[in-house]
């Protein structure tokens, strides 16, 4: 389904229909009234190669309101990293445009913080505590007291209280990956973008992150846009779900799935939309150019 531009973006409901009954599912207009946090439009994103520009992605729109999370699942190589780069401003589209509160990205900036896959994001020769006040000092010009104060409350929101003066190579995996977050949340971004941050995880830390993102998420009402090329991470954590066919990138299309969540997962109404977009991404036309 490809998605009109720049007309309000048409949304298949997913969260209350079975999946025999989704190809006449009413569609969910996105509210005029609304002002977007972010918006591609027409996106287009290249890279340079040895025979010239590479296309990653074309022709993708999107838009994300206040306290959305909108999730961007694909295959690799569908583009989803360089969209949020985009999103970020580490990467100037080719065409189309990306824009946050109405004005466009030009560069990186405080109202939007990246979380990456990486666990190594950590400054070793700092505490957990300083590595979160860090960049509130530099980047928001607090004082030491103020920064450390707020960088404390982020920590203990993410289930560090007792990390608070450890030092990263003492943290595991999943710590490291909450300090990051941590960090993130104590900046008060308006975005909070999320490059594939549980995907080196074992199951079990995962399922616990992911649960204690949907609280924060919940409890804070960020905005957020999440990279994924896990199913059922994708529907449990979005309230949009938009997906990407591969080579380059392409909007297959975009569901609503504002009304699953942890209380839904494992559901057969859960189960019947994880088993829908899976055949959607493995059809020939999403995966082959």
């Amino acid at each position: 389904m490809r998605i009109p531009d720049p007309e309000p973006m048409p949304m298949i409901s997913l969260a209350s229909s079975p999946v025999s009954s989704l190809a006449s599912s009413p569609a969910v207009p996105w509210s005029q009234a609304q002002v977007p946090v972010l918006e591609a439009r027409s996106l287009t994103l290249d890279y340079p190669g040895p025979d010239g520009p590479a296309r990653a992605v074309t022709d993708v729109s999107f838009r994300v309101a206040s306290g959305e999370r909108l999730v961007l699942l694909g295959p690799s190589g569908c583009g989803k990293s360089s969209i949020l780069k985009a999103l970020a401003g580490f990467l100037r589209p080719a065409g189309g445009a990306v824009e946050i509160r109405g004005k466009a990205i030009s560069g990186p900036g405080p109202d939007r913080i990246v979380v990456f896959q990486e666990f190594d994001q950590l400054l070793p020769w700092k505490s957990v505590r300083d590595n979160v006040a860090f960049p509130l000092r530099v980047a928001r010009k607090l004082g030491v007291k103020e920064a450390r104060a707020r960088a404390e409350r982020a920590l203990r929101r993410v289930g560090l209280g007792r990390a608070l003066d450890a030092y990263p190579h003492t943290l595991s995996g999943g710590m490291k990956q909450r300090a990051a977050i941590a960090r993130a949340l104590a900046a008060e971004p308006d975005v909070l973008l999320m490059d594939e941050p549980f995907a080196a995880l074992d199951a079990l830390t995962r399922r616990t992150l992911q649960e204690d993102l949907l609280a924060l998420a919940q409890e804070q009402g960020f905005t957020l846009v999440f990279v994924t090329h896990a199913i059922d991470e994708a529907v449990l954590l979005g309230t949009q779900l938009h997906l990407l066919a591969a080579h380059p990138g392409r909007t297959i299309a975009t569901f609503d799935t504002s009304g699953l969540g942890l209380a839904e997962r494992g559901t057969p109404p859960f189960e019947d939309v994880v088993r829908h977009v899976h055949d959607l991404l493995f059809a020939d036309g999403a995966r082959h150019v």
